[in-house]
């Protein structure tokens, strides 16, 4: 499987002026081969194929003065902001044509050098290298500083240099290794997410909501505040601007730990995790739609899949649509209705439920009765 190590880049002054050149040229030639496809569709020409689009844009542009400064940066750079483009049109066609699942994808766009976010990749054709001292090699770039925060378990296959919105440079290593799995255990558990509580787990554990978003809010909004009073274009806001940028990430970064630390406690202490599949984008649409996005919880989930799939645990998710919360975990009747409001409820059989552990426990039903019904068991008991 395909892992991702990111570390902290700290380019020099003469090294940032030439990453700079390598992002506008990549920007350049993507958007390039994206207008010489668009022109030939609006002119009745063919598609364009990728080896034509790439003699087009880079081949014979370097060889005219408008282009000429494309030999600058390494060609590895160049070819593979044009197989970006070609992946975005080959999933473009495949949502159309319904061979891929989910929303629909639009068209590529053209991309801006305004964008808070810059990307350039290096892939073993360009030879970039580890130096003895630690230091990333880069070709026409130089050795840039590194914070290595651990050792890369295998050699990469390639390297992606990024500059985010608040000015940080960083180096992302993919790194192909097998899995390794952990020792099995015993225990499995379902997680009910939750905005009170960002996890109730079916053994009784609540982990309260961090609400980082909220909790810098004053702050966040005294920098947006004096971002809005500077005038657009001058040296001041794009300072505001920064600074605005460094709040958002302290506030990601912090919401990526508290995701990674509890996500791996899970995946370590139970061998099997089942989730409910929440439609994050809908909840998104209501009243709740911030404090939704300030839990996170499809990043939480989506490294919850990944590293189960590392570990060698079992993860599921289960129907959106399954009422977890008004099932009785002891007798199975259905509630018929169940406000939000309403957080612990007595069930005519007696038994008095706490509304999201009773929900966490009815998903680790539903997803041990999926695997059930999977080897040809019962789906669940009847009510």
């Amino acid at each position: 499987m395909q892992l991702r190590y990111n570390f902290r880049l700290y380019p020099t002054p003469g090294q940032r002026q030439a990453l700079a050149k390598a992002f506008g040229c990549a920007r350049t030639v993507y958007n390039d081969g994206l207008r010489a496809r668009q022109e030939a569709r609006e002119n009745g020409l063919p598609y364009i194929s990728d080896g034509d689009l790439s003699k087009r844009v880079i081949t014979q542009a370097k060889k005219t003065p408008e282009r000429a400064w494309l030999s600058d940066v390494s060609a590895v750079v160049l070819q593979q902001a044009l197989a970006d483009l070609n992946t975005a049109y080959r999933n473009f066609f495949a949502s159309l044509t319904g061979k891929r699942k989910g929303p629909k994808i639009a068209p590529p766009r053209f991309r801006s050098r305004k964008d808070n976010r810059q990307a350039i990749r290096f892939t073993k054709n360009a030879r970039f290298a580890i130096t003895p001292g630690g230091k990333l090699r880069l070709p026409k770039v130089g050795d840039v500083p590194i914070r290595w925060s651990r050792d890369l378990p295998a050699e990469p296959s390639s390297v992606t240099v990024i500059k985010d919105a608040s000015g940080r440079y960083f180096a992302s290593f993919v790194v192909e290794m097998a899995g390794r799995p952990l020792p099995e255990v015993a225990p499995e558990v379902g997680i009910d997410l939750g905005l009170t509580h960002f996890a109730v787990l079916s053994d009784g554990r609540k982990v309260d909501n961090p609400r980082l978003l909220r909790r810098t809010e004053r702050r966040l909004h005294k920098a947006q505040q004096a971002l809005s009073r500077k005038d657009k274009g001058s040296a001041n806001r794009a300072k505001a601007k920064l600074k605005v940028a460094k709040a958002h990430a302290r506030v990601a970064d912090a919401r990526r730990d508290f995701a990674h630390k509890l996500s791996t406690q899970i995946i370590r202490d139970n061998q099997a995790v089942y989730v409910e599949n929440l439609s994050v984008r809908g909840l998104a649409r209501t009243r709740l739609a911030r404090s939704v996005h300030d839990a996170g919880w499809s990043q939480f989930v989506n490294m919850l899949e990944y590293k189960a799939k590392r570990y060698g645990r079992t993860f599921a998710k289960i129907d959106r649509w399954f009422p977890s919360s008004k099932l009785c975990s002891a007798c199975g009747m259905v509630a018929e209705s169940m406000p939000l409001n309403i957080r612990s409820w007595t069930c005519p059989c007696g038994a008095v439920h706490d509304r999201d552990v009773n929900a966490a426990i009815n998903i680790l039903a539903a997803g041990r009765a999926d695997r059930l019904n999977a080897c040809g068991g019962t789906v669940r008991p009847a009510a």
